[in-house]
């Protein structure tokens, strides 16, 4: 079962991430932006992504990814802590990341990973 200390750990072990506030909810972000949620009211992580990927795993997924009326407008999706696969969570959180981190961090950082 995912939950917030896993997304944590998950997160913050990507360079130049931060745990934070955002709109009242615990959010990490990097380079400023948002990253992920945690929406209190549901218990569950918020996760970024297109609105084309996010109508896809409403429509196959049902059981593990939701929507409500505030988050619709945006390319947004909740999950279901006891159900979302964490490969997916994991993918998901890696490329969000890479989407909003600086280069030369992202650069360092598949150096790093190269070389390991």
């Amino acid at each position: 079962m995912l939950t917030f200390e896993r997304v944590k750990e998950i997160v913050l072990a990507y360079p130049d991430t931060e745990e934070t506030t955002s709109w009242d909810a615990r959010s990490f972000k990097v380079n400023g932006k948002v990253i992920l949620f945690w929406n209190p009211t549901h218990d569950a992580p918020v996760f970024k992504v297109s609105f084309e990927e996010r109508d896809f795993l409403l429509e196959v997924d049902p059981d593990t990814f939701f929507t409500t009326d505030h988050h619709r407008p945006w390319p947004l999706i909740l999950a279901r802590p006891a159900r979302v696969d964490m490969d997916w969570v994991k993918a998901n959180i890696d490329q969000v990341w890479r989407a909003q981190v600086k280069k030369r961090t992202l650069k360092a950082w598949d150096g790093a990973s190269l070389q390991a």
